[in-house]
């Protein structure tokens, strides 16, 4: 219920208003890199010693194409610096579509397709790849048609799946093909219980029936948890299927367990870090506040000197 009232509380303008009415704050700056491309960079400079990183300009449900294309050209900006830094051998992106244009009243999805193939013509160009952020479950079919379009003239494209959705097992059986990326996550959006499991132990259960299919597939894995339980059966299940540190990786939120993610990667495995940054962090903060219910007396706190 709490995790409930916290997504709701994301979605409130007055609780956006207030969150954002001061300073950075250092809280958020535990799961956000900062605001500017700088932040990013200097970021993923520091992480790209033992670990991979996937970099997120922020942004979500836009509804302005201007902001949707300027969203594109950070995208564009930043892979040049990367590629400019050396940086981009150890850096992908991830992009989600809300942001590209995919809520616009008109043609929708054609434009969020058009910007997410600028991305990644610019990620190509850099040497690097991109991932398709998965959303809210109303956005699944579409999200996934897009991944398949990136597909045709971008075959690295990375797709992401959800286990707390029902569906998602299936889907996995449908990507698991040769060369295909996907990012198995349990998901932090509130979804009704018609389409999704609502209890960690059922969101657990799907997570590793998902994972069995992606790693006995051709496709790389890109396993996305937190959960010491859940990193462990993907260790079993990469070497009851022969997979080496190249043919998978683990995949962990920046400022979430950072010691573990140094620890696994002098380990030798691949540890990829998803490091967001940009001006639109409130959404996402909100769903770590969500996930971390034990953060929450601290930011509010925080609130309220600020009041």
């Amino acid at each position: 219920m709490l995790r409930t009232a916290v997504l709701a509380a994301a979605r409130s303008p007055l609780v956006r208003r207030v969150v954002e009415s001061g300073p950075f704050d250092p809280l958020v700056g535990r799961f956000v890199a900062g605001t500017r491309d700088d932040d990013a960079v200097a970021a993923v400079r520091r992480l790209a010693t033992d670990r991979y990183i996937t970099v997120d300009h922020l942004g979500e449900d836009t509804t302005d194409r201007a902001q949707a294309d300027g969203i594109v050209a950070a995208y564009l900006r930043l892979l040049v610096r990367l590629a400019d830094e050396g940086l981009a051998h150890r850096t992908e992106v991830s992009v989600k579509l809300s942001a590209l244009g995919q809520r616009l009243p008109v043609d929708a999805d054609k434009i969020a397709l058009d910007a997410a193939r600028q991305v990644c013509a610019a990620a190509g160009a850099a040497g690097t790849t991109v991932t398709v952020d998965m959303e809210d479950h109303t956005t699944t079919d579409r999200t996934l048609q897009t991944v398949r379009d990136l597909r045709v003239d971008f075959p690295w494209t990375g797709a992401v799946l959800q286990s707390q959705l029902r569906r998602t097992e299936a889907d996995c059986r449908d990507l698991s093909g040769p060369g295909s990326r996907v990012r198995l996550c349990k998901g932090a959006y509130d979804e009704p219980a018609s389409v999704a499991f609502r209890t960690a132990h059922e969101v657990d259960r799907s997570f590793v029936r998902c994972l069995r299919v992606l790693m006995e597939g051709r496709g790389l894995p890109m396993v996305a948890t937190h959960d010491p339980r859940l990193v462990e059966i993907a260790r079993v299940l990469a070497a009851r299927n022969d997979r080496g540190p190249a043919d998978w990786e683990l995949q962990m939120l920046y400022g979430v367990r950072p010691r573990a993610q140094t620890e696994l990667a002098a380990e030798g495995l691949r540890m990829r870090v998803y490091l967001p940054y940009g001006t639109e962090w409130f959404g996402y903060f909100m769903r770590r506040l969500g996930e971390r219910p034990a953060n929450l007396a601290f930011f509010a706190r925080a609130l309220l000197t600020r009041s």
